[in-house]
């Protein structure tokens, strides 16, 4: 098993890890729209949308992964007003892939995020 970190400190004071790698599978946790870099988050929820997925990528390809890898994915957005406006977004990263998915409307744990997204990949 391999373990995947992008020092986001909610992964050392939440004690886990960003994805895990264990045989062909790849389990990414749940992302949020932060610049995990200058731990920054736009305001907009596509904006945010687009850092989870680069967040997201980055750690697939770290693990030896691709997005194209990604097999199923679910979406927490804390209000249904949101999706009009990520729906482009989602469009952009998985038109061509269209993993299974589900979409959770539901809080977050801070105020600010208002995208949260998880995904499993496979190897083949």
């Amino acid at each position: 098993m391999r373990r995947i970190s992008t020092g986001s400190p909610f992964e050392a004071t939440m004690g886990y890890s960003r994805a895990v790698v264990k045989g062909p599978w790849c389990f990414v946790s749940g992302v949020t729209g932060y610049d995990y870099a200058t731990m920054e988050i736009p305001s907009g929820a596509a904006d945010q949308a687009r850092n989870c997925f680069e967040t997201i990528t980055a750690a697939l390809r770290e693990a030896g992964f691709e997005l194209s890898d990604v097999v199923r994915v679910q979406y927490t957005v804390t209000d249904a007003a949101h999706i009009d406006e990520i729906t482009p977004v989602l469009g952009t990263f998985f038109g061509e892939i269209r993993p299974a998915a589900t979409m959770v409307i539901a809080g977050l744990i801070k105020p600010e995020m208002k995208v949260e997204i998880e995904v499993t990949a496979l190897r083949e």
